[in-house]
């Protein structure tokens, strides 16, 4: 199912990301750091063994194995709109399923328990439409996660600061989040945003 909104191919993020890809993972200890991040994360993340997780913006798979490792012996979609990123994740090896996918245009196929956008939001050009296609990959207990390992503002002043095609990619307010999930039939039920961390978590609205 398509959804309205600007071609992928059009997008200059793509290009963007493209370009960042062969340098994206950096130094090894900059791997290992965000794995301990996310570790510190997992009872807040709550991932379950069995679960489906449809990892949106996945990119070069920094963070995949971890993911499979999580829900095992669950599956694991990476999906992502840059090509160069996905031919590095697919390089490791990662025992997951790697997708070019706009999810500004496109359903992901399969229903997914999860799905998780981990320092990706603020580059959907179409949040709007993103979040429909988002919600549409959920199985109907599924839920939504955005998350970054840093807080609001840091990271609004961090994609000004790069500039570019990034620089207006920003995470909306706490006060707008429930309004620009609605339309997409989702709730929000958990928001934190402190210096080191944003999380949100949406699921399916009832009645």
């Amino acid at each position: 199912m398509k959804k309205p909104g600007k071609s992928v191919t059009t997008d200059p993020r793509v290009a963007y990301f493209d370009r960042c890809a062969a340098n994206w993972d950096g130094e090894p200890e900059r791997l290992a750091r965000t794995n301990r991040r996310l570790e510190e994360c997992r009872g807040l993340l709550a991932l379950r063994a069995g679960e489906s997780v449809l990892e949106v913006g996945c990119g070069t798979g920094q963070i995949t194995g971890w993911l499979c490792a999580a829900v095992g012996p669950g599956k694991v979609l990476g999906v992502d709109f840059s090509a160069e990123m996905l031919a590095r994740a697919r390089a490791k090896h990662l025992p997951a399923e790697f997708r070019l996918l706009d999810i500004c245009a496109e359903v992901p196929p399969g229903a997914f328990d999860v799905a998780l956008c981990f320092h990706a939001f603020p580059h959907f050009r179409d949040k709007p439409a993103a979040l429909e296609n988002l919600a549409g990959a959920l199985t109907p207990a599924g839920r939504l996660i955005v998350m970054h390992l840093a807080g609001r503002d840091r990271l609004n002043a961090m994609h000004t600061g790069f500039g570019g095609a990034v620089a207006s990619d920003h995470v909306p307010a706490a006060d707008a989040w429930p309004a620009l999930l609605a339309p997409a039939g989702l709730e929000m039920t958990e928001l934190i945003d402190r210096d080191e961390l944003f999380f949100l978590r949406a699921v399916r609205r009832t009645g």
